[in-house]
């Protein structure tokens, strides 16, 4: 399995990013992280009611909860953009997304050995509390993207 950096946390932006290189085509990781059924053998049990900008649903991870979700933009197959109500910090989980989502989006750049992947979460200021919300989320994505990786590099 490739082996990629953690995720880095800007405090002044309220901003986690994580970049990793996998051994797969553009085509296969936009596929994993658009489709609804591919999101789910790597991330969380997702449903969406659509395709496309505005399309929403959830997210469910089986220890944590259910996350609402929503596709803020798409750029196929270079860009996707979701907004979720995943505020780790806060006493329960909301059923809309609202105030107090981020936004996490993917950015897929090919290159000589696959894909190049880029995730950046912003909006960690309007959670309940910013600096531990970005701590979780910082490790989620290493967990999480790790999970992508060792799928789509047939490791998993």
């Amino acid at each position: 399995m490739t082996d990629n950096e953690a995720s880095v946390i800007d405090e002044g932006t309220f901003t986690v990013r994580r970049t990793i290189r996998i051994a797969a085509s553009a085509d296969k990781v936009w596929t994993a992280v658009t489709d609804p059924a591919h999101i789910s053998k790597w991330f969380g049990l997702t449903v969406l009611d659509g395709t496309g900008a505005g399309a929403s649903g959830t997210i469910t991870f089986p220890e944590y909860g259910t996350v609402p979700l929503r596709v803020e933009a798409v750029d196929a197959p270079h860009m996707v953009s979701y907004r979720w109500g995943n505020d780790d910090a806060a006493e329960h989980l909301p059923e809309t997304v609202g105030d107090q989502s981020t936004v996490f989006t993917f950015t897929l750049e090919p290159v000589a050995e696959g894909t190049q992947l880029t995730v950046v979460e912003t909006g960690f200021d309007r959670t309940t509390d910013p600096a531990a919300n970005m701590a979780d989320h910082a490790q989620g994505w290493v967990s999480e993207l790790d999970k992508l990786v060792a799928l789509l590099e047939g490791d998993a």
